[in-house]
């Protein structure tokens, strides 16, 4: 079981990745979003490769609340009708930058062309220290437009 009380991070927009990142150790990750009236909370379910969580996400920007525990397969299959109306699927590349691991994320179906990076951070303090490498375009951290949920909503939405 992975939980955490809070998560720091920084999310950008990557228009084109490093030399030789597709090589880089990977997973495919397919999620979806149960529909919430409070939209600072999110209740994401997710697979990766043979994996199963569901998290539930509280806030926006540089620091969110987040619980996140693994579920078995059988209670995924059970819940991930709920989802129907908000699902994305993503590749994700873990690359190692300057001691930290860039969360590469390459996006299928719909939204495929478009590549997030985002990393993760102890504290706030470090998060606001983080020199990005060149590579990295603008960054979209609480920007709500390339947020997951947001980004499965706007494509299954009737």
């Amino acid at each position: 079981m992975r939980r955490k009380d809070a998560e720091i991070e920084r999310k950008y927009l990557v228009q084109m990745p490093p030399a030789g990142w597709r090589g880089r150790p990977h997973s495919r990750i397919t999620q979806g979003y149960v529909p919430l009236k409070d939209k600072d909370v999110e209740l994401r379910l997710r697979r990766e490769e043979s994996r199963y969580f569901v998290t539930i996400k509280r806030g926006r920007g540089l620091m969110r609340g987040e619980e996140e525990v693994e579920i078995s397969k059988m209670i995924f299959q059970a819940i991930w009708s709920l989802t129907e109306s908000a699902r994305i699927s993503k590749t994700r590349y873990r690359i190692r930058f300057s001691g930290r691991t860039i969360e590469l994320d390459v996006y299928h179906g719909p939204h495929r062309g478009l590549i997030t990076a985002e990393v993760e951070f102890d504290s706030p303090r470090e998060g606001n220290r983080f020199v990005p490498p060149r590579w990295f375009g603008r960054e979209i951290t609480g920007n709500n437009r390339y947020a997951n949920q947001t980004l499965a909503r706007r494509v299954n939405s009737p």
